[in-house]
């Protein structure tokens, strides 16, 4: 008798299965991966067979039976994976399979809630033909109808009814003569399209373009000493991009797979674009901002087979793509591979362990490479920009002497901008706030605007005429008064992109401005839009968040300026001066890709600093060599392991006594040489009182595993069921 090893789809986190399920006859197809609904208690839960055995140490009477098999859910090489992302990082293994299983998969009760779509189709069959032909009596319609199948062949139902007026009683008519044949058809929901041309034919290569592919295709044929896990380190404009093609190419030529992790799937169309344009039906998309049933279709295609190649961000390397033999993920610097939520993955780590267990080779690009990946992989280096030009001149401007009240842009960086529009060229202004102004305050008795669910300002988006915070998205009508003294003199400080655009817009009139922010690209393909009106108007300045520096290619640029450069830097963040360097970096290699060059404005409070001194001189191996050295000094990584538990919760005393008695027995568990820092009080953040407990650690499978069972010792305990508490391994 075969036993099912089920894991119900639920939120609790005290959960622990596998459960035994005894498999009936019926169901003799259900294998791991499968999805089915099974009885659980008092409930019929949605489950996922894990495994299957022969035995289970109940007696068999005592085992229930699924009641309904679903269709197939993932492949036995996803369940695994999902599995391993659950242990890696502290969730519980229904979080770590929802990651693997179809797009739309409900949880605990819930059924399926996306399925594949169909259509009605109707073909004219002969009799149809002979009756058109012998004058057989027939409606106006149900002639329409004929006539319309004889001239167009094959056609949708909705189709014929734009057409012809024609509704589905017409067409069971004429099917139930036989004058037409029906059957329902699968329809593809489709992505939408960038609306960016792309080249279909691949430019020639550089001779390290060619170097890097050739080292690229030696690894994917397991040539003696090629590295299957190489760092491609390019300056920006280097032509990273035509090597990922020519490396998905190569392994598509080989019968193999290809998954392609891009940060943020909206702010690289052009990529999306070329990708489309080279690869064809080959090709699919999955990312959050395609529909429901966008995603479902993208995933069934993946898994069929129809589609070997897939492009998207941090969970598409959970994509179901066959026989996997390439995994390249571009601008790997970038913090967003880190997922937020729980399971806390990193899908750098995740692409490493998929791509070591399906025997894959794994690239990672960037012109920003962090420290980590800089220490631990070979690299190939493409020095030089496709297009022979030389990186764009970059000005520190100094801000500290500059009387505050003067404006957020220094005189120079409006003179450069100002001679972008006499020249007719494009210019980039990024500041890393959005809104108008980070906060506001009274000028007569100091009363300031805050969240009455968070510790933070309130920000001012004076479009909107609204005080928003970002935190919790709390929104409160703009005030014309202080409500403390009646004053009518308020000032709003600092400047965010809803500012800059105004100023900006008002000096370069009639010069466009287009702003990119995620106020802006809230809507769905907004992303895209903004970037196609940008690069089609003969002369504009983009305006945004670091949105702007994020993998866009236009020729026109002539000019980038950033805003505040050092506000990272500010940061309690070990990778302060790592972010601080890459924003600026990435910024600076927007300008000058075009024959009329171009230049950088970087106004800081710190010129001094080194990262914003080697951003400034396109310098990555002088600032990694520093920032190296300064973490294994501090025992930072790539020199340690760092492991946090976040808690939270309405009541302070709760998630005090939580967060004491956690840290108390996690140094109990914890191997030798650890540190445990905190617990640590965190800024208010929805209502809820937050404390943090921070490990440093050589040894991460011992850590991780003393975080697991303190953490699952804890949340079983029904005193703390008001307090959430979380593990984020490798936190960012």
């Amino acid at each position: 008798m075969a036993i099912l090893k089920v894991e119900p789809l639920t939120t609790a986190r005290a959960l622990r299965g596998p459960f035994d399920y005894r498999r009936p006859e019926a169901m003799e197809g259900l294998e791991v991966g499968s999805l089915v609904r099974v009885p659980f208690g008092p409930r019929r839960l949605l489950g996922v067979v894990v495994g299957l055995a022969e035995s289970s140490q109940l007696a068999p009477e005592r085992l229930a039976e699924p009641v309904e098999a679903l269709e197939a859910g993932a492949s036995a090489e996803l369940v695994e994976l999902g599995l391993w992302v659950a242990r890696e990082y502290c969730s519980t293994p229904s979080r770590g399979l929802s990651l693997v299983l179809p797009p739309g998969t409900g949880t605990g009760r819930a059924a399926r809630t996306v399925r594949a779509k169909t259509e009605l189709r109707a073909e004219i069959t002969p009799a149809g033909e002979a009756a058109l032909e012998g004058g057989e009596r027939l409606g106006v319609k149900q002639r329409a109808v004929l006539e319309a199948l004889v001239e167009g062949g094959e056609t949708s139902a909705p189709r014929l009814s734009a057409a012809v007026g024609a509704a589905l009683p017409t067409l069971r008519r004429l099917a139930e003569r036989g004058l037409i044949a029906t059957r329902e058809a699968g329809v593809r929901r489709a992505p939408a399209a960038p609306g960016l041309a792309a080249a279909a034919e691949p430019p020639r290569l550089l001779p390290e373009q060619r170097d890097a592919v050739d080292a690229l295709v030696a690894a994917l044929d397991g040539e003696a000493g090629a590295p299957r896990e190489q760092l491609l380190h390019g300056v920006t404009g280097s032509g990273k991009t035509e090597v990922y093609l020519a490396a998905v190419e190569a392994a598509l030529a080989r019968g193999r797979g290809a998954i392609v992790l891009v940060p943020e799937i909206g702010l690289a169309p052009q990529a999306v674009a070329r990708f489309r344009a080279r690869l064809g039906d080959r090709f699919a998309v999955l990312h959050s901002a395609l529909s429901d049933g966008e995603r479902f279709d993208e995933w069934q295609r993946l898994r069929s087979g129809e589609a070997s190649v897939c492009v998207g961000p941090r969970s598409a390397i959970f994509a179901p793509v066959h026989d996997l033999g390439l995994v390249v993920i571009d601008e790997e610097h970038d913090p967003s591979y880190k997922q937020e939520g729980d399971p806390t993955y990193d899908a750098r780590a995740v692409a490493r362990h998929r791509a070591r267990e399906r025997g894959a080779v794994l690239v990672a690009g960037t012109a920003t490479p962090r420290p980590e990946t800089w220490l631990e992989l070979p690299r190939l280096e493409l020095p030089r920009r496709v297009d022979g030009l030389r990186m764009p001149p970059v000005n520190i401007v100094d801000m500290r002497e500059v009387d505050p009240r003067s404006g957020p842009l220094h005189a120079d960086t409006w003179t450069a901008l100002e001679e972008v529009r006499a020249a007719g060229q494009k210019a980039i202004v990024m500041i890393n706030r959005r809104g108008f102004a980070p906060w506001l305050t009274c000028r007569s008795c100091g009363h300031h605007w805050s969240c009455p669910n968070c510790d933070v300002s309130l920000i001012v988006h004076r479009e909107s005429g609204r005080l928003v915070c970002h935190h919790c998205a709390h929104v409160e009508r703009a005030p014309r008064a202080c409500p403390v003294c009646s004053s009518t003199t308020l000032a709003r400080a600092g400047a965010g992109t809803e500012r800059i655009e105004e100023l900006v817009r008002e000096r370069l009139a009639p010069m466009p401005v287009f702003r990119l922010d995620s106020d802006t690209t809230a809507q769905r393909g907004a992303h895209a839009r903004i970037l196609a009106e940008f690069g089609e108007a003969p002369s504009a300045v983009l305006v945004g968040t670091q949105m702007v520096a994020k993998g866009h290619d236009f020729p026109e640029v002539t000019l980038s300026a950033i805003l505040d450069a050092d506000a990272t830097l500010r940061f309690p963040d070990f990778r302060a001066e790592e972010r601080t360097f890459a924003m600026v970096a990435q910024l600076a290699g927007r300008s000058g890709r075009g024959e009329a060059g171009g230049e950088v404005m970087v106004q800081t409070l710190a010129p001094g600093a080194a990262s914003i001194e080697h951003a400034a001189a396109h310098d990555s191996p002088g600032f990694l060599a520093g920032e190296l050295e300064r973490r294994r000094m501090l025992r930072y990584p790539p020199y340690s392991h760092l492991l946090r538990v976040n808690l939270a919760s309405p009541a302070e005393e709760k998630v005090d006594a939580a967060a004491a008695g956690i840290a108390a027995e996690l140094r109990t568990r914890l191997p030798a040489e650890s540190e445990l820092l905190g617990p640590a009080p965190m800024f208010r953040v929805r209502g809820r009182h937050r404390r943090r407990i921070l490990v440093k650690a050589q040894d991460r499978a011992g850590t991780v595993a003393a975080a697991r069972a303190t953490v699952e010792r804890h949340v079983a305990d029904r005193a703390l069921k008001d307090v959430s508490i979380g593990v984020d391994v490798d936190p960012q």
